[in-house]
């Protein structure tokens, strides 16, 4: 169990995802092959970053195609179809649909509208999320959708619990038949090992990659030991060292740092700047935001559990800048959907305390989309913009690798091809 897996969970999804996306594709083409209309969008005029970590392309062209993704390249070796919606950029930065990879969807955030959530998402460029630890099935199924316009969700399901491998065997298996993409667990204490990895192998029976809440690093490096795919959130006890590392690297696991988990646990012991900033105030704000401010919650913010994460923040942040310098991969993620953690806002947020902690914006922006994609399960599908991946793109005003806030400057949202915005 301990061994480098030629094929590890995530690659199976993956794989499952592309042959999805593919059968997709081949039907859209078989409709064209018949005499039907195909949609056809042209982006012209843009500045393409392309989230595969190739330098941007300048004066760049996108052609979609019924909602995926045909042609990229410069002006001079894109031909635009006949009779094709052209958008031009006019000089702005074409980019990837940002992807959250460790978000919340579901019932008991500040919203309880499925829908709703996923919208507030796309509005702000979000077009891809992996829910860890909720049920959405209801939405799940029109993700593959040309006529997409909200954000595609991936879920785990309910967190998985057990006292024994039988147990693990059992829970295991009721998230497959919910139709599970990934399964969630925790160890936030090394009693809980054994059966922590008992969770581990009975997802991989069943081919399904596995992300893991932790807090410190002895459970961290227990659960890539195991196998996890993911390791959910920093660590934040003492400084990583290079055995974890070597670890991290050699099982190509995948870090989301979610450093705004921890910033909302004590951003409200005053009023946050945030609450007055237009760009919140867009989508992301639920009404009542009077009642963040009352005593009782700037008591919560100011408590010993609040005082111990804002302590610990800058050790997160430390620890994230050097797996990301080691060369482990990275996968923006926010913990964002429970109250307090405001989507589609966060992920902005998120984006910035990622630059603070010493990585480029080149890197974050990266992270938040062909090393998200990757991380997930999802590349060559989402989160990069070449051909046969869906076209879920994000035109901003300004360029987010000069000044990784530039990311609030949206112009458009596009999702299958749909502008959301």
């Amino acid at each position: 169990m301990h061994e480098t897996r030629p094929e590890s969970a995530r690659q199976r999804a993956a794989l499952t995802v592309m042959l999805i996306a593919v059968s997709v594709a081949a039907c859209s083409g078989a409709g064209e092959r018949a005499g039907s209309d195909a949609r056809v969008l042209a982006l012209t005029g843009a500045i393409v970053f392309d989230g595969t970590g190739q330098p941007p392309i300048s004066d760049g062209v996108v052609v979609v195609r019924d909602g995926m993704i045909a042609q990229v390249g410069p002006e001079s070796e894109v031909d635009v179809p006949r009779g094709a919606e052209v958008v031009d950029l006019a000089g702005r930065w074409l980019v990837p649909g940002l992807i959250n990879a460790h978000g919340h969807v579901g019932p008991d955030g500040e919203r309880s509208s499925v829908p709703e959530q996923l919208e507030i998402y796309a509005h702000y460029g979000v077009t891809t999320v992996l829910s860890l630890g909720d049920e959405a099935e209801h939405v799940r199924d029109e993700r593959w959708s040309p006529s997409l316009r909200r954000t595609r969700l991936f879920v785990a399901g309910p967190r998985v619990g057990a006292s024994s491998a039988e147990e693990a065997r059992a829970e295991v298996a009721r998230r497959v038949d919910m139709g599970a993409d990934w399964i969630k667990a925790g160890l936030t204490n090394l009693e809980a090992g054994t059966v922590t990895r008992d969770i581990i192998e009975a997802a991989q029976a069943r081919g399904l990659p596995v992300a893991v809440h932790i807090e410190r690093l002895e459970p961290a490096r227990l659960i890539v030991e195991a196998g996890a795919e993911i390791v959910a959130h920093s660590v934040r006890d003492v400084p990583v060292d290079q055995a974890f590392i070597d670890l991290m690297l050699e099982r190509d696991a995948c870090l989301t740092p979610t450093l705004t988990r921890e910033l909302s646990t004590f951003a409200y012991a005053e009023r946050p700047a945030f609450f007055d900033d237009p760009f919140f105030l867009e989508r992301s704000a639920p009404e009542g935001l009077e009642a963040w401010l009352t005593p009782e919650r700037r008591a919560q913010s100011e408590g010993t559990q609040a005082r111990y994460w804002r302590e610990q923040l800058p050790l997160a942040m430390e620890n994230l800048r050097r797996l990301h310098e080691e060369g482990v991969r990275i996968a923006m993620g926010t913990d964002s959907g429970p109250s307090g953690r405001f989507q589609g806002y966060f992920e902005h947020l998120e984006l910035e305390m990622m630059v603070e902690a010493g990585l480029t914006p080149e890197a974050v922006m990266l992270a938040a989309t062909g090393e998200a994609a990757r991380c997930i399960g999802l590349a060559g599908t989402v989160g990069t913009i070449e051909p046969g991946a869906w076209a879920d793109l994000v035109a901003l005003d300004v360029s987010p690798l000069a000044d990784i806030t530039n990311t609030r400057l949206i112009h458009g949202v596009w999702i299958a091809g749909n502008r959301v915005r």
